[in-house]
């Protein structure tokens, strides 16, 4: 019987796409000048908030004349080669999570299908298998350089086995990953009577207020889950891998891109906000745009939670009554499908017809960088993701803060203390998928203080030169143009002193 190893091995060509073949068989020959182009593979985690930033990357990086590789499952292979149809630089490779391995059912390839937190700490322990595929593609291909998502901290010693330097991307911001490292380090919320004790982050830039409650439940319980594990690898990882790349810019939050190099000692280039690089024209004219365009500026709050928060009717109706009673026009993204006559509990009585021409329920999809960037949008419900919030503060649009998990606590932090562009709702406790639970009067509340009066119009105000500022940081000589070269100088060394050592 073949060792598991060779198994893999032989097997290899149902597990690898028919892309794999296919840029195979266009790599250059050795002795040809085309040897000194930069070939990188990323590695992002089978979520579509992490995915969006990582296509964004791989844009940036072809730009700049790499060959460029993305891994990914068949879940999102027609999603991704939609979005890089044009560039002849980017090819995809398929991988296969062992979702049976792991007792979850066959296909399942995405986060977003791990509908449960029990199915979740299953898919993350399927993730954590993904190494001899990996160790197959970059055995075969030696990139210059792998760039892999934090949820796969094992990745670095994969590529060292290569040689291979490894850059790892958080796709959040330096002031979450200040503050989780601090939180980590010091375990302030061990040292607290209560949940909802407030505790100071111990060694911050900022005098910065915390809770117990708003700690990932990973770190605040010393168990063996798969995101505990997970948690600790990476803190680890940080300073086995070549450096971090930061999706933010470097006069968003100087304070801690310092901070994070210079006190914590990461290596790091910021090299965002990575979707102002790649912003083309809005080639699917949706309909909330239409409806948009018949209102004043500023007169309309978009509400969405990104792809991964999963609301309970009585949250909803909760939404949807504070969002009326503050008397606003508002664009609402919702995930749940219209039945044709199932009445849906989760709306107040006659709710649709009270709104009408007043409010916008979009449910699925929505093109939320041209909402945020209406004129007419004035104000924005966020979950905090970094990918949303960085989108607000580019377009200049101030934000009402509902975290609900992952680092979303600390995003809120910058955006309501130390950036002033923001008011919170008062969630106060991490719960992955659900949230914790707000009052419609909360809501109310924080949607007529971000959309109206002298302290709205100092928030929009604030807001909008930090706008100016990520512009100009994309641009040729900004901060992130430069800390963009300083990597590629990087790469192009170590791949020319490797090529040299080889001949």
């Amino acid at each position: 019987m073949l060792s598991s190893k060779h198994q893999l091995n032989n097997d290899s060509s149902s597990k690898l796409s028919a892309s794999t073949l296919r840029i195979s068989s266009k790599r250059p020959a050795m002795g040809s000048q085309a040897h000194h182009q930069l070939h990188v593979i990323f590695f992002p985690f089978m979520a579509q908030g992490h995915l969006i930033p990582t296509i964004d990357m791989a844009k940036l990086f072809a730009s700049k004349g790499s060959k460029v590789t993305i891994l990914t499952t068949s879940y999102f292979t027609p999603f991704l080669s939609k979005k890089i149809e044009n560039s002849a630089q980017i090819d995809i490779f398929n991988i296969r999570v062992p979702a049976a391995e792991v007792g979850l059912p066959e296909g399942i390839d995405s986060a977003h299908a791990a509908g449960t937190p029990e199915m979740t700490e299953k898919f993350f322990k399927a993730c954590g298998k993904l190494g001899p595929q990996l160790d197959q593609i970059l055995e075969r291909h030696r990139p210059v350089c792998l760039v892999a998502d934090m949820f796969f901290p094992w990745a670095t010693d994969v590529a060292a086995k290569y040689g291979i330097p490894t850059l790892l991307f958080h796709g959040t911001c330096y002031f979450a990953l200040c503050g989780s490292t601090s939180v980590f380090l010091h375990e302030p919320h061990k040292r607290v009577s209560s949940d909802l004790e407030p505790f100071i982050l111990p060694n911050f830039p900022d005098q910065v207020e915390f809770t117990a409650s708003r700690v990932p439940h990973f770190m605040r319980h010393d168990d063996s889950t798969e995101l505990t594990k997970l948690f600790k690898a990476l803190k680890e990882v940080e300073f086995k891998s070549y450096g971090v790349l930061v999706n933010s810019f470097y006069e968003l939050e100087p304070a801690y891109a310092d901070h994070y190099r210079k006190v914590l000692g990461r290596k790091a280039w910021n090299i965002g906000p990575l979707f102002l690089y790649n912003k083309g024209s809005n080639s699917d004219e949706h309909e909330c745009l239409k409806w948009l365009d018949s209102k004043k500026p500023n007169s309309v709050v978009y509400v969405s939670f990104g792809s991964m928060a999963n609301f309970d009717d009585e949250q909803l109706k909760e939404i949807a009554t504070g969002l009326e009673a503050s008397g606003q026009q508002f664009v609402w993204v919702v995930k749940k499908e219209k039945k044709e006559g199932v009445k849906e509990e989760w709306l107040p009585e006659g709710f649709e017809e009270r709104i009408k021409g007043k409010g916008l329920i979009i449910r699925g999809w929505a093109p939320q960088v041209p909402i945020l960037e209406h004129e007419a949008v004035g104000g924005f419900v966020t979950h905090c993701g970094w990918n949303s919030t960085q989108e607000s503060v580019c377009a200049g649009v101030p934000m009402v803060t509902w975290p609900i998990a992952a680092e979303q606590f600390y995003n809120e932090k910058l955006v309501t203390q130390i950036l002033r562009v923001g008011v919170e709702v008062g969630a106060k406790k991490w719960k992955r998928l659900v949230g914790d639970f707000v009052k419609r009067d909360a809501i109310e509340r924080a949607v007529s203080r971000v959309m109206g009066g002298e302290e709205a119009e100092e928030m929009r105000s604030r807001v909008k030169r930090l706008a100016e500022m990520a512009r100009s940081a994309v641009k040729e000589g900004g901060s992130s143009v430069l800390d963009l070269n300083a990597l590629f100088d990087d790469l192009r060394s170590a791949h020319y002193s490797s090529y040299e050592n080889l001949h």
